[in-house]
């Protein structure tokens, strides 16, 4: 628990979770918390505590809860239909503003989740090569699927470019069709590649890892390599499009896939994703030009969902006024600054990783590339930090603290406060 105090009512449902529900929860964050609203960058649980939110529903808050041009969006819609399974104006507008936006865009085709974009983004990319394996970077993460499933975070390491799956229930064969590369290795990456390039289907990657932003250069050098073979490059951009920049984290680090896929944020809180790309492999989604043999089937009762994409348009437009992004920075970047200079004062061994929106600090001292890095931090010192941070009100996942349109400087200090408190509070200072 977290120190807060928990009304009857809330004790209650979390002993109901814990009878209908595996685990007690819907697979997501600790069932010890049930959250009953959120407005702007705070959330208010089911016992009436305030948290300054930097959880975001794991991402696609961007511009805070409830934001009311978001909900007047959504409700003028409701009224005139949830969903059709055929074509609308909303999906077919948003498609249009992702196309407008991002820079590997030629085509846009909807699904319902980010595991559904990253696993027809790897089938479109097999399609268009007629080759069956996948390339992916240890402690990438790409969705529930068998193959998004493989060394996400291998508990038993294994050499390159042996795949670990990471859920039970994962046939064995699905390991013969996905190979793993070192993240910020270009080197090594390289090398596979060109080892396996005949039977590459595709490259997927996520181009800021988790927390761990790409090496200069590393982007550039896949890039490279794939366009060298006729590889197609997929950028999983469920969690950084719209959030590093209007185009994604491809604007941001000026690097442009053949396929990418988004979510999140332009879904505006609802069930929205998207598989975004070039004409030609997006051409598999059309019979009609690619014939039977090249056809991608891809059917999805809520694909394109009016009321969800009503959502992500009115998102999208709110991250479309001047100076959205550099206040996001802004914020973040004072976050990260505060945190940082506290944990050289306590002299911890630790260090802030990641971008102004979205970022976390990881206890160890030495640098951190890649995956294995990440193996080395004090995961127990983590813990308590983060149990210190939730008794002083802040919300976040085990990892990351996702930034916000809605989070303002009044925020920023509070949380500044309750950093240094964290930090105060911690076992060890040293070594």
């Amino acid at each position: 628990m977290d120190g807060m105090t928990r009304s009857v009512d809330e004790q209650a449902l979390v002993r109901t979770a814990h009878r209908v529900l595996p685990a007690g929860h819907f697979g997501n964050v600790a069932s010890d918390l049930i959250i009953a609203e959120g407005r702007g960058g705070r959330v208010w649980d089911a016992s009436g505590n305030e948290y300054i939110d930097y959880l975001l529903g794991s991402g696609p808050m961007f511009v805070g809860h409830a934001h009311p041009e978001v909900t007047e969006a959504v409700l003028a819609q409701v009224p005139k239909g949830t969903t059709f399974f055929a074509n609308n104006e909303h999906g077919i507008r948003l498609a249009e503003a992702i196309v407008e936006a991002v820079p590997c865009a030629g085509q846009v085709r909807f699904v319902s989740s980010g595991t559904e974009a990253d696993m027809y983004a790897m089938r479109a990319a097999r399609a268009f090569r007629r080759r069956d394996r996948i390339l992916k970077f240890e402690g990438g993460y790409h969705g529930m699927s068998d193959w998004g499933l493989m060394s996400l975070a291998p508990r038993h390491l294994a050499n390159f470019p042996t795949p670990v799956p990471d859920s039970a229930g994962i046939p064995r064969s699905a390991r013969e069709e996905v190979l793993v590369a070192p993240f910020n290795d270009l080197d090594a990456a390289r090398a596979l590649i060109a080892a396996h390039h005949d039977e590459l289907g595709g490259v997927i990657l996520e181009p800021f890892q988790r927390l761990i932003p790409p090496a200069p250069g590393f982007l550039q050098g896949i890039r490279e390599v794939t366009a060298q073979y006729g590889i197609p490059l997929i950028f999983d951009e469920v969690v950084t499009g719209f959030r590093f920049a209007y185009g994604g984290a491809q604007s941001y680090y000026g690097v442009t896939p053949d396929l990418c896929t988004l979510g999140k944020i332009v879904g505006g809180g609802f069930p929205l994703a998207a598989i975004a790309g070039r004409a030609d492999i997006m051409a598999h989604f059309d019979k009609a030009i690619v014939g039977e043999d090249g056809f991608l089937m891809q059917v999805g009762t809520l694909s394109g969902n009016p009321v969800a994409a009503a959502a992500g348009l009115a998102t999208l437009s709110i991250l479309r006024r001047p100076g959205a992004y550099e206040q996001v920075f802004a914020r973040g970047r004072a976050l990260m600054q505060g945190l940082e200079a506290l944990i050289r004062q306590a002299g911890l061994p630790a260090q802030v990783v990641g971008e102004p929106p979205l970022f976390d600090v990881v206890f160890t001292a030495g640098e951190v590339r890649n995956y294995r890095d990440m193996l080395r931090a004090d995961t127990a010192m983590q813990k308590h930090f983060n149990t210190q941070l939730r008794a002083a009100g802040i919300l976040k996942g085990e990892s990351k603290y996702y930034l916000s349109l809605a989070h303002t400087e009044e925020d920023v200090a509070q949380t500044l406060q309750a950093f240094a408190g964290a930090v105060a509070a911690l076992p060890s200072k040293a070594g």
